[in-house]
C-alpha cells in the first residue's frame, strides 16, 4: 500500500493483488489436497477434488474480505498517524507564531513609548517614572508570561491596562477609552497574550488611521465559568478599508483564531467579528474555569 496506493499507482496495485490471490489459491488448494483431504471444500454439498471455477471464486472472495478488512485497518492507522503529525506541526507553528506575535507587539509600540518617555523627561514631567514602570511591567509580561500555557486572567487584564495607559500618552484627549470589568476573575485562566492582539488591533487599524476623536470600548465579564470579552473601536473616517484586519490576514487575529481552534473544543469558545453602528466589534466567549 505505501508503495502503490499512496503513490497513486492503482493499476499496478490491483494487478499485484489479483496475482497474490491467484498464488494464494494454488497454495491453499495443494496444501489442502495433499496434507488434509482430497475433498478441498468439505462444506460444499458436492465433493470437490479438483481446482474448479466455483472453488476458486468462493476461496478468492473470502480472501478479498480479509484483504479489505486489513486494508481499512491500515488506512485508519496511517490516517491517525498523519493526523497526529499534522497536529504536532500546527502546535510547533503556533508556538513560532506566538513568539513572532510578541515581537510584533514590541517594535513600533516600544519605539513610540520610548519617544514619549524622552519627551516627558525633557519636560521633567511627573509622569515619566510612572510610564517607565508601566513599560517595565508590560515587557516583563511579554517576556515571561508567554512561556506558560495558561495565565491568570487578572494578569492579562493588567497587561491590557498598562498597554492602554501607555497608548493614552500618544493620543492625548483625542482617544476615549471605556473599560469595564465585572464578575469574579479569581482562578480564571486563559492562554497568555490571547486578548492583547484584539486590543492592539483597535489602535493599529482604528486609532492610527482615524482623523478626529477615537472611541474604544472594552467589556470583560466572567459568569458561570465563561468570560465574555468584547472590544469595539470606531471605524476610521478615512481609509475605511484598513479596518478589516481579519480579511487582510494579519497575524494578530488569525493567531487568536488558530490558538482557540487548537486549544479549545468548539463548545468552549465563540469568536465573532462584525460591524455595527459605525463600530468595529470583536466578541469572544471563552471558558476560563
Amino acid at each position: 500500500m505505501p508503495k502503490f496506493i499512496y503513490t497513486k499507482r492503482y493499476f499496478e496495485y490491483t494487478v499485484y493483488i489479483l496475482l497474490s490471490l491467484f498464488i494464494m489459491l494454488l497454495v491453499k488448494y495443494n496444501l489442502t489436497y495433499y496434507l488434509v483431504s482430497t475433498d478441498v471444500m468439505p462444506e460444499a454439498q458436492d465433493v470437490i477434488n479438483s481446482l474448479t471455477i466455483g472453488y476458486a471464486v468462493q476461496t478468492m472472495i473470502g480472501e478479498v474480505y480479509v484483504i479489505s478488512f486489513f486494508t481499512a485497518i491500515k488506512l485508519t492507522i496511517d490516517w491517525l498517524r498523519e493526523s497526529s503529525k499534522l497536529h504536532d506541526l500546527e502546535k510547533r507553528q503556533l508556538k513560532t507564531e506566538l513568539r513572532f506575535l510578541r515581537s510584533q507587539v514590541s517594535p513600533h509600540f516600544f519605539f513610540n513609548t520610548l519617544n514619549n518617555i524622552y519627551s516627558l523627561t525633557l519636560e521633567k514631567s511627573d509622569q515619566a517614572p510612572e510610564v517607565v514602570l508601566k513599560l517595565s511591567e508590560l515587557m516583563r509580561y511579554l517576556l515571561y508570561a508567554t512561556k506558560k500555557q495558561r495565565q491568570d486572567l487578572t494578569s492579562e487584564i493588567n497587561c491590557i491596562r498598562n498597554y492602554i495607559d501607555l497608548e493614552r500618552i500618544r493620543f492625548d484627549d483625542s482617544l476615549k477609552i471605556d473599560m469595564n470589568i465585572s464578575g469574579n476573575l479569581d482562578n480564571c485562566k486563559i492562554p497568555p497574550m490571547l486578548l492583547i492582539p484584539l486590543i492592539e488591533n483597535c489602535f493599529k487599524h482604528g486609532a492610527s488611521k482615524n482623523i478626529g476623536d477615537m472611541k474604544i470600548k472594552i467589556d470583560v465579564n466572567v459568569d458561570d465559568s465563561f468570560m465574555d470579552f468584547k472590544v469595539s473601536n470606531s471605524i476610521p473616517v478615512v481609509k475605511k478599508e484598513y479596518v478589516y484586519p481579519v480579511k487582510r490576514g494579519g497575524i494578530g487575529l488569525s493567531n487568536v483564531k488558530k490558538r482557540l481552534e487548537l486549544g479549545y473544543a468548539k463548545s468552549e469558545y465563540d469568536l465573532k467579528i462584525f460591524e455595527e453602528d459605525k463600530m468595529f466589534n470583536v466578541f469572544l466567549k471563552l471558558k476560563v474555569i
